[in-house]
């Protein structure tokens, strides 16, 4: 039924304001307590066998929404009822920006992926953390991704990030740091551990410093060299990161200018993932992201080290209720393979 939604009227309007009326539908329903609560209540994950810990933090499934969908922080607890585990608001940049011209978002429906140069468009850290202080009528586990304001200089960017921390870290369930969206110029420069390490170490000590202790991870870009990965999966153990997300979106594509998600980044993401778990292990929570469309690809992540998983196309070209699907499949199959819990699939294969 979604199928012909999708391609008989949704295919039809432009991309970016679909999902504008998506992110305001969902912010609607977080504003109405009985609905959300009915709706969490039936497609939220609640099988025992699905629960997750990962940096001190208690998931009820692995699956969640990546960043880059709730820009504000707007409607994480509707999305949250529709069955993700957990939702990563932003990028969120320390003061507003409008982002790029439009159009900016370009749908690849035979390829089932997107393509988006928005240029983290968003309402700034103040306007996102009025939002994440609201009080909450379901659970669901937020995390901040925070980014560049594009107006500033590379040489200023530590204390643009630490300004953004200071003021999310303490709303945040866990905090991440995102140097890999190819739409701020000279962003992905910070990638070099040269430049990261001063980075990441501002900013941990300000999640550090929060009643909480709020996590802190790093995202990065898949297009990075494998002795590149290697280098930031070093730093990342040498200061004591809780983990590292894998990957952002891919600029090696001869589609609109922007960076591609969805399908053609499923063989890449996996490729990271995996260097990721040969260098590091189990001494940091791993977070895989890029091309994952449906159950196989959940649990072939989770085999190969990765402690959650995130989505986004494919739950565009999926459906609304397609996170609640996944999380139901993952129960079936946890017990097909006689296990008392999804955690002992993790890194079978690694």
């Amino acid at each position: 039924m979604y199928r012909l939604v999708f391609t008989q009227v949704l295919q039809r309007f432009d991309a970016e304001a679909v999902h504008r009326l998506t992110v305001a539908g969902l912010a609607l329903l977080a504003r109405l307590p009985l609905l959300k609560r009915l709706l969490h209540q039936a497609y939220a994950p609640h099988d025992p066998a699905l629960r997750v810990s990962a940096f001190g933090v208690h998931f009820p499934g692995p699956l969640g929404l990546a960043a880059g969908f709730d820009k504000d922080a707007a409607c994480a607890e509707g999305i949250a009822a529709l069955g993700f585990s957990h939702v990563e608001v932003g990028t969120i940049t320390a003061h507003g920006q409008p982002g790029n011209p439009r159009p900016r978002l370009f749908r690849l429906p035979r390829q089932r992926a997107l393509i988006n140069r928005m240029g983290f468009n968003n309402e700034g850290a103040l306007a996102a953390a009025r939002r994440l202080r609201r009080p909450r009528s379901v659970p669901v586990v937020v995390g901040v991704n925070i980014g560049k304001t594009k107006v500033v200089p590379e040489s200023e960017a530590v204390g643009d990030y630490v300004a953004s921390a200071r003021t999310l870290a303490p709303l945040a369930d866990y905090l991440v740091v995102n140097v890999s969206s190819p739409n701020t110029p000279g962003l992905r420069n910070l990638q070099a551990v040269t430049l990261l390490r001063p980075l990441l170490t501002a900013v941990k000590e300000v999640a550090d410093a929060t009643p909480r202790r709020t996590p802190l991870l790093v995202k990065i870009a898949p297009d990075l060299a494998d002795d590149d990965i290697d280098a930031v999966a070093d730093l990342a153990l040498e200061i004591g990161l809780d983990g590292i997300i894998a990957t952002n979106t891919t600029i090696r594509h001869s589609g609109e200018q922007g960076g591609l998600s969805g399908r053609p980044l499923k063989e890449r993401s996996l490729e990271v993932l995996r260097r990721l778990r040969a260098r590091v292990g189990d001494r940091l929570t791993l977070v895989s992201a890029g091309g994952v469309e449906d159950v196989d690809d959940v649990w072939e992540r989770l085999l190969a080290g990765a402690t959650l998983v995130q989505g986004y196309s494919g739950w565009i070209y999926g459906g609304p209720l397609w996170a609640a699907r996944i999380h139901r499949q993952l129960a079936v199959r946890v017990r097909r393979h006689g296990m008392k819990s999804i955690t002992e699939a993790i890194g079978r294969t690694a």
